[in-house]
């Protein structure tokens, strides 16, 4: 059985996106003026946390200049901040922030992953590159053997962790439970709660709060105490 290690150099060398391939490797040569000098990792981006977690985040995709620069999802921008503030407070995280893949951070009893792998241009990709990415989240679920919360960031994040799940038979639906933050869905054994995903489109404007996005993982440290 292929382990997570094995998954994770599998994703990094994936190269079946021609535009997503050229849109991440462009965004890592042509730097914005924040990050001239570093260097961007510039490649596609597996999951991480903790193995045996019983939450799992499902996000959207990596950002251009966040882990597309750093190396790991939801580090080094505006969203990370706001992800791991509440993970923190939560009890899901050693820490508020994430900055670098050597910052020290770990994830308590959690896992983060995201539908595509790979920074899509103007936050947008196309259905053959979800459908190209899909085996990689499902794979992941089949390792992640003790999940019983699942957090979906955005209507994407939330949509593609529903349909993995019962693509490999772990639960059951006849209508699509909608998506709304804060929403709730007993599946089966799995709980999924929808949130809105922390982007700056949804902070800057206060479609997402702070107390918002903390009630969430608040929700999830809840469900997993009663599963």
């Amino acid at each position: 059985m292929e382990s997570l290690t094995g998954l994770r150099r599998t994703i990094i060398t994936c190269r079946q996106c021609p535009r997503l391939v050229r849109w991440r490797e462009k965004a890592a040569r042509e730097k914005v003026k924040r990050h001239a000098g570093e260097t961007y990792w510039g490649k596609p981006l597996p999951g991480f946390g903790d193995p045996h977690a019983r939450l799992l985040i499902v996000g959207l995709a990596p950002a251009a200049h966040g882990g597309n620069r750093t190396g790991r999802m939801f580090t080094g921008d505006r969203s990370g901040d706001w992800l791991f503030r509440a993970l923190h407070k939560a009890g899901f995280a050693n820490q508020p922030s994430s900055l670098s893949r050597a910052d020290g951070l770990r994830l308590n009893d959690c896992y983060i992953t995201a539908a595509l792998r790979c920074a899509p241009p103007l936050n947008k990709p196309l259905p053959l590159e979800a459908r190209r990415c899909r085996p990689y989240l499902l794979s992941e679920i089949r390792l992640l053997t003790r999940v019983s919360v699942v957090v979906g960031l955005g209507r994407i994040g939330f949509d593609a962790a529903l349909s993995a799940f019962r693509e490999l038979g772990r639960i059951r639906y006849g209508a699509r439970p909608s998506f709304g933050h804060g929403r709730v869905a007993r599946l089966d054994a799995l709980t999924f709660i929808a949130s809105y995903h922390p982007s700056q489109q949804n902070t800057f404007t206060g479609r997402l709060t702070e107390p918002m996005l903390d009630a969430v993982f608040a929700s999830a440290r809840e469900f997993i105490a009663s599963a």
